[in-house]
């Protein structure tokens, strides 16, 4: 019986493999007449195999070693097998190799058919080995990407990115062609906790008496699922925020309220039995198809669901679109149990690395309402610098970011990164800290004598006044008994001008001492009147000859800048070290624990000639050379102060000029300043780094 008929398919085992063939070349007489008798097996000569034979076993038979050099590419498939009935090896070591057993040329059928079976066997040894070799690397490079994603989740703390990111990463290690992220949140904002927080003693409001039964709530209260993110490599998404309740009429509803994944085969022909059902309005308008479907739930550490991760469509090849139906057809295939397995490890990954996020946006904005308070309290001690602090923090971080855009001179290849931006914003906002160890007086002394100071000498020269009327009135009673009424009211008038002549010199003096006590920006003025004014002198209550200024009184009139005394001064220049010194007690972290640094300089001059550490232009570092600017800046444009009138900013530039001249502040920044007109970003809030 010949086999050498075209076949139509291979032969089925009782399982679903095909039956391993038995192949001969036609024309070798001795190969075909040994296979007979053989059952097992499929014979077939080689001329008429198909293409429906290519994943099939095949064991040749051979007995010429010209067969094997003729159809040598044929016979070093994987799944073929040759056995050569030769008395001796071949010749040729090439075709030799190709031969997997030799037996003797007269060999019994049943021992041949033997050596099929090895031969069949060894195909599917390495072939099995080949697949678990398969598996393994598939396994180990998904633990790779998973490890990868795991650390690329736990390293990035910006929220909006950390959601990007673990979508992205969730649909291309399931070649998932679209994909949408659901986060759980409290269907009610409000904390029932502000009413009590808010309740002072003696108020007389009254906790609420179910505020037990309020915060249960408030921990386990309804939910609701936002939809937050979605991504497409197909279709452009119009995409908007929304919320939705948690039910099971929705896919993401039911995942978030049961915990159970769902793998959807076609999401267009869903079992009958399911609750949920899909929108199909994204699809229509778009034109898309959505077919195979996973949705599973996002876990944190404690068991609770923080999220619903969608993935749409996964494809054979993650680089195609799916542009029409043809291409989704033969494309898109069902979500396997690996592949769920898989994403619910990610999906607990992100969720805890979600958590850690939100966590550490509540830390920031911890942080951030601290800073804030503590500058808003440190000015409420001195309410004619409100606002100054982050004032220079808008100036700062603005010149900051205009030195960072330089693309020519000497900030070319000056770049700042987040953190660094995040340092000299704090820094800027924390400078003046320090304040908060300057004496109050001292802190808001508006002019060059306390209050209680000009209060005193008011009072002298009143007094002195009163002096001058009661002598005045002495001498002309002493007059009219004298000389009589006629001869005195004759003289009346002549009284009468010297005591105005007195009191209008005095009125001058006190005119004199109040001009001078006002404080003046640049160093000037001419205090010589002054020590005129304290040459006079009056009698006191005692008779005790005085001055009218004392030495001291005169000595702080004549300030000839600003409205401190040296010793005030110093008090006042002490904030830069207890500013650093309190920035040095926070454990700020490395990224940002440049800022002590940075703050404690504000106040140096790049010649030397600043203070309290006479730092020199090498030890300033450029982040607190731009805020030096920007502190000088706003004093002198700031119409908060009380003891000085602001000045344009046309003024204040010129005056910052002239510092640049004396080598005080660094000309080059101070020309980014201008050329960036970065004061007309002075109450503008900066990015919050």
């Amino acid at each position: 019986m010949t086999t050498s008929a075209p076949i139509k398919s291979p032969l089925q085992t009782t399982g679903s493999r095909p039956l391993p063939l038995v192949v001969f070349f036609e024309g070798d007489e001795h190969a075909r007449k040994s296979l007979t008798g053989m059952q097992r097996y499929r014979r077939i000569a080689h001329e008429v195999l198909g293409s429906e034979f290519e994943t099939v076993e095949h064991i040749y038979i051979v007995t010429r070693e010209y067969q094997v050099e003729e159809h040598y590419h044929d016979l070093r498939k994987p799944n073929v097998r040759v056995i050569a009935l030769a008395d001796s090896r071949f010749k040729d070591p090439r075709n030799d190799g190709a031969v997997y057993a030799f037996l003797p040329a007269i060999t019994p059928t049943t021992i041949l058919e033997r050596m099929v079976d090895n031969a069949v066997d060894h195909i599917q040894l390495l072939a099995n080995r080949r697949e678990i070799t398969q598996k393994l690397q598939g396994a180990t490079k998904e633990i790779h990407d998973l490890n990868q994603i795991g650390a690329a989740l736990s390293a990035e703390h910006d929220t909006g990115k950390l959601l990007e990111l673990i979508l992205t990463k969730s649909r291309e290690i399931t070649n998932s062609d679209a994909g949408s992220l659901y986060l759980v949140e409290p269907a009610e904002e409000e904390n029932p906790q502000t009413q009590v927080l808010i309740a002072e003693p003696g108020s007389g409001v009254e906790p609420p008496k179910d505020l037990a039964t309020k915060l249960v709530q408030q921990r386990d209260g309804k939910k609701r699922l936002r939809f937050k993110l979605a991504q497409n490599d197909s279709v452009s998404i119009p995409f908007r925020e929304r919320v939705m309740e948690i039910n099971e009429s929705s896919i993401a509803g039911y995942v978030a309220k049961t915990g159970q994944a769902v793998n959807i085969e076609d999401a267009y022909h869903l079992p009958a039995d399911v609750p949920y059902s899909i929108n199909r309005k994204f699809d229509e308008d778009s034109g898309y198809r959505t077919k195979s479907i996973l949705a599973v739930p996002m876990r944190n550490q404690k068991d609770e669901i923080v999220g619903v991760l969608q993935l749409i469509n996964s494809k054979r090849d993650f680089r195609v679109k799916l542009e029409n139906l043809a291409v989704v057809t033969k494309q898109v295939v069902p979500y396997v149990e690996r592949q769920r397995s898989i994403v619910e490890s990610l999906a607990s990954q992100a969720a805890v690395a979600l958590e850690n996020s939100q966590l550490y946006e509540a830390i920031q904005r911890l942080f951030e309402g601290f800073v804030r308070a503590a500058v808003i309290a440190i000015e409420a001690r001195d309410p004619t610098t409100s606002g100054h602090s982050f004032r220079v923090a808008n100036l700062t971080v603005a010149l900051a970011e205009v030195a960072d855009r330089a693309e020519t001179g000497p900030f070319a290849d000056l770049r700042f990164t987040r953190n660094e931006m995040k340092e000299i914003r704090y820094a800027s906002l924390l400078h003046d800290f320090g304040k908060v160890g300057v004496r109050e007086e001292v802190l808001v002394k508006a002019r060059k004598l306390y209050p209680a100071q000009l209060d005193v000498i008011q009072q002298r020269f009143q007094f002195v006044k009163r002096s001058m009327q009661a002598e005045k009135l002495q001498s002309k009673l002493d007059y009219i008994l004298e000389k009589g009424r006629e001869e005195y009211l004759a003289t009346l008038p002549k009284f009468d001008a010297e005591l105005a002549d007195q009191l209008k010199l005095l009125d001058g003096y006190f005119e004199t001492i109040l001009k001078s006590n006002e404080p003046t920006v640049l160093a000037e003025g001419n205090f010589e009147k002054l020590l005129d004014i304290a040459a006079h002198h009056f009698k006191d209550f005692g008779g005790e000859d005085k001055q009218l200024l004392t030495e001291d009184e005169v000595r702080l009139l004549s300030i000839r800048k600003g409205s401190l005394d040296d010793t005030e001064r110093q008090q006042i220049e002490s904030h830069v070290v207890h500013t650093f010194k309190f920035l040095q007690q926070i454990p700020w972290t490395k990224e940002i624990r440049s800022i002590p640094a940075i703050a404690r300089g504000h106040h140096e001059k790049l010649n030397g000639l600043g203070y309290p550490f006479k730092l020199s232009a090498p030890e300033i570092p450029i982040q607190t050379r731009m805020m030096t600017i920007s502190d000088i800046f706003d004093a002198l444009s700031a119409s908060d102060r009380p003891y000085k009138k602001a000045v344009s900013f046309e003024r204040a530039l010129e005056i910052l000029g002239f510092a640049v001249k004396d080598g005080e502040v660094d000309p080059h920044l101070f020309e980014l300043f201008k050329e960036g007109k970065v004061w007309e970003r002075w109450k503008v809030e900066p990015y919050p780094y």
